[in-house]
């Protein structure tokens, strides 16, 4: 059985970071592209991260470059999100999402994702 967990999400200032924590079992880890999302209420899961295989290539949506970032550790099945400068736009539930893929091409679409973990609030004060 496929298990994600995400940790690490709570409340911080504006200005301040986080880092969310998302470990998988029940996979062979290596082989999944990983990514993170996050949603608000009443609005569509939108894209946040990604990472490739080894976590040598990543991507991420505009509006967190230069603020987020995301990596791996294969040797512990665990993907990371550090989010830093963060502001009460990046408010949501950030959940993780697993992709087997065969090409090693990183996704951004949440249908081309095959597991998902039950999200961490991340909430932002001003």
């Amino acid at each position: 059985q496929v298990q994600l967990v995400e940790s690490g999400g709570g409340l911080v200032q504006a200005g301040g970071s986080l880092r969310l924590t998302c470990t998988a079992s029940g996979l062979t880890f290596r082989r999944y592209i990983m990514g993170w999302f996050r949603q608000v209420p009443g609005k569509a899961r939108e894209f946040v991260a990604t990472i490739s295989w080894t976590g040598g290539s990543t991507d991420s949506a505009d509006s967190v470059k230069g603020r987020f970032t995301i990596s791996r550790d294969n040797a512990k099945n665990t993907v990371y999100l550090q989010m830093n400068g963060l502001k009460s736009e990046d408010m949501a539930v950030y959940y993780c999402a697993a992709a087997l893929s065969l090409t090693g091409a990183l996704r951004r679409s949440e249908n081309e994702y095959n597991y998902w973990g039950q999200g961490t609030q991340v909430t932002v004060s001003s």
